[in-house]
């Protein structure tokens, strides 16, 4: 491709990206949203958490098509047919809670349910992954949660293997939002990894959560790219928009994540501060480099 071709292609982008945006906003009084995909021919898959846009699900659903993205994280089985009438995958599917996790033993038999009733779901519908969480330390100290959570993941990760279905823990923060949860740290996460030894067991990487426990983030993403299986975005602070408001530079951390190798999903899981939809677009085009 040589310079002219790229420039011809960035308007083209950056025009049917303006359209598309404008109409979703509602600047053309009764029109439809622009079907054209925004990202073109993006290197990264990407797709939203359906929590945080207080959209329906068929709603959401329809609109993902519209902007390119591949599928919804962080829904249940119950809602996978929404997404099966529009062709997209459920990215991430839920399975237990966050605080009462598998690194308490007694939490074992209601946590290991959810993940394998999650992993058959997975399987039936061809989806790829299912969060699971640490749970919360309570006094707990971080060697023996690693213990516990190794140990509890072996009892379910054959399972996933055969299904080919891949487990996802995620790393959250314990200084603002989830005080007290133990896979807060990416090193903690790499060792839980290394200890179950499993391609079926990978760590989410939540880059609001880790901007604000480690910061580091690009080297961090390079250094550990083999553990992480995942990601889910938002600005710091405040967990809004990928925008000039918030710290973090999006195009240099995606271009980073590509640079890796990473052939899974993105997930954007910010609570906009202006309409959804024009949010999401506005996300997608951040996030194609």
């Amino acid at each position: 491709m040589n310079r002219f071709q790229r420039i011809t292609r960035r308007k083209t982008l950056a025009g049917a990206g303006a359209m598309a945006i404008g109409m979703l906003a509602g600047g053309a009084q009764g029109a439809e949203p622009d079907p054209r995909p925004l990202r073109g021919e993006s290197r990264l898959r990407q797709a939203v958490c359906a929590w945080c846009f207080k959209v329906p699900i068929e709603q959401l659903a329809a609109q993902c098509v519209k902007l390119g993205f591949v599928g919804i994280d962080l829904l249940t089985p119950a809602e996978f047919p929404a997404l099966k009438a529009h062709g997209l995958l459920c990215t991430m599917t839920r399975s237990h809670g966050i605080a009462e996790g598998i690194n308490r033993k007694e939490n074992w038999a209601e946590c290991l349910k959810s993940v394998r009733d999650s992993i058959d779901a997975n399987a039936q519908a061809g989806f790829p992954n299912v969060i699971v969480f640490s749970g919360n330390r309570e006094g707990l100290s971080d060697e023996e949660g690693l213990i516990n959570c190794a140990e509890a993941l072996k009892q379910v990760v054959g399972e996933a293997e055969r299904k080919k279905v891949t487990l996802c823990m995620e790393l959250l923060n314990s200084k603002r939002n989830h005080q007290d949860y133990m896979c807060d740290r990416t090193t903690w996460g790499v060792e839980l990894v290394k200890r179950v030894g499993s391609e079926r067991f990978k760590l989410l990487y939540d880059i609001f959560h880790m901007q604000i426990m480690e910061g580091d983030i690009i080297d961090t993403i390079r250094e550990n790219k083999d553990y992480i299986g995942h990601y889910h975005t938002a600005g710091v602070p405040g967990r809004h928009e990928l925008d000039e408001n918030q710290e973090l530079n999006y195009p240099a951390i995606v271009k980073a994540i590509i640079e890796t190798g990473f052939k899974g999903f993105i997930a954007h899981e910010f609570k906009p501060t202006r309409d959804p939809l024009t949010s999401l677009a506005e996300a997608v085009k951040r996030c194609d480099v």
